[in-house]
C-alpha cells in the first residue's frame, strides 16, 4: 500500500503555448511499511489499475518515475518505506489518435449532410496500432465542428490502406443512421477492381463467406459478407482477370504457404 500525496496535473510551457494539448499528469506517494522491499513496477501497477505493467514498465524505462527525486533505473528497483515514489503520466498515442489534423482531402462532393471524397492509395481510414495519426478520421476531424459529434467521424464504410477509391462519409446523425441501415440492408453497391495472379476458370462468381483481418497462419472470425466477382477481358490479349478481392485471395496461389491463398493488389 502507498500513501497517495498528490494528483495534480502539471503544465509545461510548451503545453501553456497549445490551449488543446493534452497535459501530463503527475502522481505521488509515500511508501509506507507495506508496500517496502517491492518492486516499482509492481507497485504502481496495482496502485494504476488503468494501465497495464508493461506500459508502467515503459514509463519507467522513459525515465518518468522517481524515487526521493532521483531517476528510477530498472523497473526491478525496490522500493524502501518512507521514500517519496512519482511517476509523471503522458498521454498515450491512443489518447492523441481522435484529434483534427488539418490535411488536403479530394472532396468530390459535399453538402450539409455527407460528402464524398476520392481516398487515395497509402491513407489510412481509421486509427488503430501503428497509424495513430494522419488518418481520414483525423483530416474530417479538422474539416468540419460536426465531425467530433458523430460516431468515427461520420464514417460508415472503410477502403484499405493501399486501396483507392470513393468513399460516403455522414457529416449528421440523420445520415449516420440512413447509410448504416443502407449498407446492412445492402441498398449501398460497392464496385472493385483488382488484379490478380493467373487466369480465373470462371465468368461469374458470388463469394458469401465471413471477412476479416488476414492471419498468417489462418483462423476462423470475421463478418458476414456478400461478394459478386465478374472477370474482365484484359485488353487486346483477351485473358480474363478477377474484378473481386475475395476471389483473387480464394484462388491465387500463395508462394509461402502451399493450399493458401496471397492478396495482391486492390480489394
Amino acid at each position: 500500500m502507498m500513501q497517495q500525496k498528490a494528483s495534480v496535473p502539471e503544465r509545461d510551457d510548451d503545453a501553456a503555448a497549445e490551449p488543446d494539448a493534452l497535459e501530463p499528469e503527475r502522481r505521488a506517494w509515500q511508501i509506507d511499511v507495506e508496500a517496502h522491499g517491492q518492486r516499482v513496477d509492481k507497485l504502481l501497477a496495482s496502485s494504476l489499475s488503468a494501465f497495464s505493467r508493461s506500459h508502467l514498465q515503459e514509463v519507467i524505462a522513459q525515465g518518468h518515475v522517481t524515487l526521493d527525486g532521483v531517476v528510477v533505473a530498472s523497473a526491478s528497483r525496490r522500493v524502501k518505506a518512507g521514500q517519496h515514489l512519482q511517476v509523471t503520466l503522458w498521454p498515450t498515442a491512443q489518447a492523441l489518435a481522435f484529434r483534427p489534423q488539418a490535411m488536403p482531402l479530394p472532396i468530390v462532393y459535399e453538402d450539409d449532410h455527407l460528402l464524398v471524397l476520392d481516398k487515395p492509395a497509402g491513407l489510412v481510414v481509421h486509427p488503430a496500432a501503428g497509424n495513430w495519426s494522419g488518418t481520414l478520421l483525423n483530416g474530417l476531424l479538422a474539416h468540419h465542428a460536426g465531425a467530433a459529434v458523430l460516431p468515427r467521424a461520420g464514417i460508415v464504410h472503410r477502403l484499405d490502406k493501399d486501396t483507392s477509391g470513393l468513399m460516403v462519409v455522414a457529416k449528421s446523425t440523420p445520415a449516420v443512421t440512413a447509410l448504416v441501415r443502407a449498407i446492412a440492408a445492402r441498398e449501398v453497391q460497392r464496385i472493385y477492381l483488382a488484379l490478380a495472379h493467373g487466369v480465373p476458370t470462371w465468368r461469374e462468381l458470388t463469394i458469401d463467406a465471413p471477412i476479416g483481418r488476414d492471419h498468417p497462419h489462418g483462423g476462423g472470425g470475421g463478418r458476414q459478407a456478400r461478394a459478386h466477382g465478374r472477370a474482365v477481358p484484359r485488353p487486346r490479349t483477351g485473358r480474363q482477370r478477377p474484378a473481386v478481392h475475395a476471389a483473387q485471395r480464394a484462388y491465387a496461389p500463395d508462394p509461402r504457404a502451399p493450399g493458401r491463398a496471397r492478396a495482391s493488389a486492390g480489394r
